[in-house]
């Protein structure tokens, strides 16, 4: 997750390298079989460089992939003035669910989208997936103070979310995507995850404008993360634009 400042800091920017297969016909035998053609690793689509001090120095698609904000940043997300920053009711508002849809909160930290959604699904529930056991300790005590039954705390993986096929009819991520230390095999965790035609609210701080006071790391432009998600078989609907800093984009399985 971000911390405020105004600075910008340079973003080194690679580009991954794919290698072309092919096969040859022995002309003294018959012609041999065509090799058989794998999906291309999810490492691929790595680099590595010289971190950033925000960064950690592995790079997806170009994107230097920043710092994890931690559980000590809990106050930071629980901020009374978040309202004012990001509009997160206006945000909520947008997501549009059945009663009965099962979302996932990816990288749920505090909870604070996941208990002011779960009252949009209540013939379903919020699944609020952290891979911090911290985070998941304050999501159950939340839970039991508000007296809220449909938020359930999840464990994930960094590259894995610990869900059966086709169980999600939609996921959110609010500033979190961009610290996943390894988001090729996220996205193809969560392209499991969800039925088809399930959606995705990705919400991250834009990163077209200057005006917005987050380091640069810890913002995306719609078209790297257009670039991110239409590389693992995500298809673009649109971007709502509705907050103040944020995009606030949504993405289908086809």
């Amino acid at each position: 997750m971000p911390t405020m400042t105004r600075s910008a800091l340079p973003i080194a920017l690679t580009c991954a390298a794919f290698a072309a297969g092919f096969f040859i016909l022995r002309p003294s035998a018959p012609p041999a079989e065509p090799l058989p053609v794998s999906a291309p690793s999810a490492t691929l689509a790595y680099t590595h460089g010289q971190a950033s001090p925000d960064g950690i120095g592995k790079f997806f698609h170009g994107r230097e992939i920043s710092q994890v904000m931690g559980h000590l940043g809990l106050d930071w997300l629980e901020r009374g003035n978040r309202e004012q920053e990001e509009a997160p009711t206006k945000a909520i508002a947008a997501i549009d669910l059945k009663p009965d849809a099962v979302i996932a909160d990816i990288g749920a930290g505090s909870g604070y989208y996941s208990f002011r959604i779960s009252p949009k699904v209540p013939q379903g529930k919020v699944i609020a997936i952290d891979i911090q056991p911290e985070m998941l300790d304050f999501l159950r005590q939340r839970a039991n103070e508000l007296q809220v039954t449909n938020v359930e705390p999840h464990l994930g993986a960094i590259d894995d979310l610990q869900l059966p096929a086709a169980s999600l009819d939609a996921a959110l991520m609010v500033d979190a995507y961009h610290e996943f230390s390894h988001p090729a095999e996220m996205l193809a965790s969560l392209h499991r995850a969800l039925k088809p035609g399930g959606r995705i609210f990705l919400l991250e701080f834009r990163g077209e404008d200057p005006l917005v006071p987050i380091k640069p790391l810890h913002k995306m432009t719609e078209a790297q993360a257009r670039l991110e998600f239409e590389s693992s078989g995500f298809r673009f609907i649109s971007n709502l634009r509705p907050l103040p800093w944020q995009h606030f984009m949504v993405f289908e399985r086809p």
